[in-house]
């Protein structure tokens, strides 16, 4: 009876996980597409976007190495997991309460710290919960699930202010109440019975790992250093249709629920495509993506072509986001695999910070359509190194 509960409890581990991460996406959410323009209604400039994206994303990385160091360490992964859910959602109810930008440096890294206490061990649970070869359809159904509440959360935030006329004080506090959904599908999360693993320790993560991940995790960064926040690219987009007098708070919201809607859409199917034809390969193609998405919103000003390139955004997302984790989740020795994922986490984690303060001060003190070539810079440069692993694992 034991062993037949482990073997339910593992296979309904997936499914629990991806609704929570469906509802908390969708309150979050509803707070992304609005966040940087509340940041500009609340006096902040290119440089403060910079700040509050990288400095949220950048501290909540430091949080994920330990998080997943100590979910090796302790043999436990669900308590993690649901202490970082809680705290993102309770931090979440003071955005509204916000009177000045500054008040968002504060919150935005504490609402970020819960995700980066939860990441590394939601992964770890994900991957302990599997047999090998379904790496790529588990993460890619947890990202399609993930990012299918990105889309309706996007889009009821889109709906209120476009139809109800809401503004964005009331929309960030709704969406801090349904954060709180999320915490509904953890209470049936079962641990997969494995001992605590007192070998795991922060230098392994850090020096012991294989180097086809070592090398793996450079390119990766050296990715995140180009890969800005979306905050730019809905900023470009209201900027673009200001000059072309389409002005209105709801349309770039409209423009970030296309994004979602083929992230979501896309993000199952090329987990399946990287475990027919080769993970490295589809995030190869994606990273290829990223750099003619940057190059469009480099030379294009055409309000309807804006939504071709937010659907490109989209099918980056797709094709990186959940085959980076199970590429990463397959390379790590078992023993050590939350540690692996922390570490690969705060790596790219760490990229953000430097990322999105020189996408600020390029956009403020250079001009915006500077960030987007700097973008294609960098994700030329992880290609390279992406080409490299990829020649030098061959026979």
């Amino acid at each position: 009876m034991g062993r037949r509960a482990a073997f339910l409890g593992a296979g309904y581990n997936v499914l629990l996980l991806s609704v929570a991460s469906l509802l908390t996406d969708f309150g979050s959410e509803m707070i992304m597409p609005i966040l940087p323009l509340f940041i500009v209604s609340l006096g902040g400039s290119g440089i403060a976007v910079g700040i509050i994206a990288g400095l949220g994303d950048s501290l909540s990385s430091l949080l994920k190495v330990f998080s997943g160091y100590w979910s090796d360490k302790t043999g436990k992964r669900k308590p993690f997991v649901l202490a970082g859910y809680f705290s993102s959602a309770t931090a979440k109810l003071f955005f509204p309460l916000s009177t000045h930008w500054l008040h968002l440096v504060l919150l935005r890294p504490i609402e970020r710290l819960g995700k980066g206490l939860r990441t590394a061990p939601r992964d770890a649970l994900i991957a302990d919960s599997l047999k090998a070869g379904f790496m790529g359809r588990a993460f890619g159904f947890h990202r399609a699930m993930d990012t299918a509440g990105a889309v309706l959360g996007s889009l009821a935030a889109f709906l209120l202010v476009w139809s109800l006329g809401w503004g964005f004080r009331p929309v960030l506090f709704t969406a801090a109440l349904v954060s709180f959904a999320a915490l509904v599908p953890l209470i049936w999360v079962r641990e997969i019975s494995r001992e605590s693993r007192g070998e795991a320790t922060l230098k392994v993560s850090l020096k012991g790992l294989p180097w086809k991940l070592k090398l793996f995790i450079l390119a990766a960064t050296v990715f995140t250093l180009g890969e800005f926040s979306y905050m730019f690219f809905i900023l470009r987009a209201g900027e673009i249709l200001a000059l072309k007098g389409m002005e209105h708070t709801a349309t770039p919201i409209l423009l970030y629920v296309f994004f979602n809607i083929f992230y979501a859409g896309f993000a199952f199917p090329a987990g399946m495509l990287a475990d027919r034809f080769g993970r490295l390969k589809i995030i190869f193609f994606g990273y290829l993506l990223f750099t003619f998405t940057c190059l469009g919103f480099y030379a294009i000003a055409s309000p309807p072509l804006y939504v071709l390139l937010f659907i490109a955004y989209g099918l980056t997302y797709a094709l990186i986001e959940g085959n980076v984790r199970a590429y990463v989740a397959e390379l790590s020795p078992e023993n050590v695999r939350g540690t692996a994922l922390g570490a690969f986490h705060t790596s790219v984690g760490l990229a953000a910070l430097p990322s999105n303060l020189i996408a600020g001060v390029l956009w403020q003190l250079v001009n915006p359509q500077t960030v987007f070539l700097y973008g294609v810079a960098l994700s030329l440069a992880a290609l390279c190194l992406l080409l490299f692993l990829t020649l030098s694992s061959k026979p």
